[in-house]
């Protein structure tokens, strides 16, 4: 399961106020509208994830609980409302999202026990990320006490008692002024038990902490900034309680020739003046192995950009591909021969200033301001 950032998505902050966060929109929405590509699938793709994102940090209650939770919020609902059906069970819920264990002593209770989430970061090449890849990572972290098979004591007949601080309920009471508010036990964290006889390896946990290696898949078409979450590889969970999820940052590795905006790839492309002047033909290699012949039209300029469609990054979720752009460069010589120079001026003998309409009109509006 991939999951993009919603600021990252956006471009902005995650402190960004309401108004960035609205401009920051209409500007991403306006250069991705289907109707500016001809249709585009990857930019209308990219679209409407434009638009769930501000459907989200636009709301300050969906914002909040984006903040806190991320995409895992809105994940049981289906959708990008925390309060809608279904994504939240009751009062009970709400107040342990708000107030967590003060409020929530169950809620309590099964997050202590539940294993961290974790990170990490994978950087890929531009090819890897073009074709997907199978990646072995290693990872140390809290993982099943073998031991004692992650049951936290060594005695398998009687592993625990109840606690004497919160009678075995998880959860002790505390006067605040006016108010009764119940938190998780200090002593069994929530548990209810307290370990009789802990094990020797992990001091009564169920967990270790050990390096173990884990195959993940990447999908074609991750970007910087990619969040693939793959559940239940995170930390074990105290005794046997339910684990973590891993999520996988995706970094890129910088190309030798291409910069990457989206689905797009960029290649800075210098050619001759004289290629620039006649028209000529250029040949890239493309992300996937195939060569990618750019052909030049006579008269190109510095920075125009020439698209090849089509050769560009994988789309995400998706058959489709972007296109690959060579930026043209045009390069003035600087070492010439003495054969070279005389054509040259045998070529500026013959300019009428019609061969550059650019700076004819400018040099012209030059002597209109000197009279």
């Amino acid at each position: 399961m991939v999951e993009q950032d919603y600021y990252e998505l956006l471009g902005i902050q995650r402190g960004s106020d309401d108004a960035a966060i609205k401009a920051a929109y209409r500007r991403m929405a306006k250069e991705c509208h289907p109707d500016r590509h001809n249709g585009c699938r990857d930019q209308e793709a990219r679209f409407k994830a434009i638009s769930e994102a501000y459907d989200v940090l636009k709301d300050p209650q969906k914002r909040a609980a984006y903040d806190r939770f991320g995409h895992a919020a809105f994940r049981n609902g289906g959708g990008p409302d925390p309060f809608a059906e279904g994504g939240f069970n009751g009062f009970s819920d709400i107040f342990s999202t708000i107030f967590g264990e003060f409020m929530d002593p169950r809620g309590a209770r099964q997050n202590a026990a539940r294993g961290a989430d974790l990170r990490y970061d994978l950087e890929l090449t531009f090819e890897e990320a073009f074709i997907g890849v199978e990646k072995t990572i290693a990872v140390e972290a809290l993982a099943r006490c073998e031991a004692c098979s992650g049951r936290g004591c060594t005695n398998a007949d009687h592993c625990a008692d109840a606690c004497q601080t919160c009678g075995g309920m998880g959860k002790v009471r505390a006067q605040q002024g006016f108010f009764v508010v119940e938190r998780g036990c200090p002593t069994c964290r929530g548990s209810g038990e307290v370990i009789s006889d802990p094990c020797a390896n992990c001091h009564g946990e169920g967990r270790a902490m050990t390096q173990r290696k884990l195959s993940v898949k990447i999908p074609a078409g991750v970007d910087e900034g990619t969040r693939i979450r793959v559940a239940g590889e995170g930390e074990a969970g105290v005794r046997g309680a339910s684990s973590g999820d891993l999520y996988l940052f995706i970094h890129m590795k910088r190309h030798a020739i291409y910069a990457r905006e989206g689905t797009t790839l960029i290649a800075d492309c210098p050619v001759s003046f004289t290629t620039a002047a006649l028209g000529g033909a250029i040949n890239l290699p493309g992300v996937d192995g195939q060569k990618v012949e750019i052909k030049i039209p006579a008269g190109v300029q510095s920075g125009e950009q020439l698209r090849h469609r089509g050769s560009g990054m994988s789309v995400l979720n998706s058959r489709g591909r972007g296109d690959l752009v060579a930026r043209i460069l045009v390069e003035t010589p600087t070492r010439m021969s003495k054969e070279q120079k005389r054509l040259l001026e045998e070529f500026r003998a013959t300019e009428t200033g019609d061969e550059c309409p650019a700076a004819k009109g400018f040099f012209s509006r030059v002597r209109e301001m000197f009279g």
